[in-house]
């Protein structure tokens, strides 16, 4: 099966580090969303193109592990992969590494599901994220 995957980087900024310099660990949710909006921008299946076909996609799982700390300055590097499902949901893992020594920093994963526009859970792929699966070669025709 082909897998989707993308590598994006940041900055560790003031304002994600705790009072001992350390990456704080409610920032890593924000580091996995902005890896998630790079993978939707590359294969174009971003929040707006899901919004725009009628539907939601909120996150209902986040696992992460912890394995050693980024510090204020440290450039980081997301590397995210979609893991495909016959389910209506968006399932991504996540591994974030220091770029300074390319030591894993910390991997997890997330759960998104799809809500119609009056947030009633969708239980079957919508059409347009079936059309994406096969443009993206996922499934077959």
């Amino acid at each position: 099966m082909k897998e989707l995957k993308t590598t994006t980087r940041f900055t560790v900024r003031f304002s994600e580090v705790d009072s001992m310099n350390i990456t704080w660990h409610g920032s890593y949710v924000s580091f996995f969303e902005d890896a998630r909006e790079a993978f939707g921008k590359e294969y174009g299946i971003d929040y707006l193109t899901i919004f725009g076909n009628g539907y939601y996609a909120p996150l209902v799982d986040i696992h992460i592990e912890y394995k050693s700390p980024l510090i204020y300055g440290d450039e980081g590097i997301i590397k995210i992969t979609y893991k495909d499902c016959e389910a209506a949901k968006l399932q991504f893992e996540y591994e974030i590494f220091n770029a300074r020594n390319d030591k894993l920093v910390a991997k997890g994963s997330t759960t998104q599901v799809f809500l119609d526009k009056d947030y009633n859970l969708v239980l079957y792929p919508p059409n347009f994220f079936m059309e994406w699966k096969i443009k993206n070669k996922l499934i077959e025709q």
